[in-house]
């Protein structure tokens, strides 16, 4: 359970500083504690989507896929980020474009950050 813990906390933490450096993503809330909840039911949401919807999206995606030498997978992952943000009060993407740089940026920053800290 604590390699869980430490993996959502990381995500949190990508989800925060994505929305700090991309103009366009946005965490709204009225005080500290909306924010972090917000963060917090992002990274569930995005868990769960990246999960159960992405596998299926890759699979019925795959023949564009291959044409494109993978490049689509950015397309599906900035896709599966904005329904994150249109789904859950709090998180806001403005639009493709931030999503698309918004998911390149949460990798990297998840990345590092997984290096940094082990389970």
């Amino acid at each position: 359970m604590p390699g869980f813990l430490v993996r959502f906390i990381v995500m949190c933490a990508a989800l925060a500083l994505t929305a700090l450096f991309v103009r366009g993503i946005d965490i709204t809330g009225s005080n500290i504690f909306a924010r972090v909840f917000a963060l917090g039911i992002t990274a569930l949401v995005l868990g769960i989507l990246n999960a159960i919807v992405r596998p299926v999206l890759v699979l019925l995606t795959l023949p564009l896929t291959i044409v494109t030498l993978g490049l689509f997978l950015l397309v599906l992952n900035a896709l599966l980020f904005w329904l994150a943000g249109t789904v859950v009060q709090g998180f806001e993407v403005h639009g493709f474009g931030p999503a698309l740089v918004g998911t390149i940026l949460m990798t990297v920053i998840s990345f590092v950050l997984n290096r940094v800290v082990k389970d």
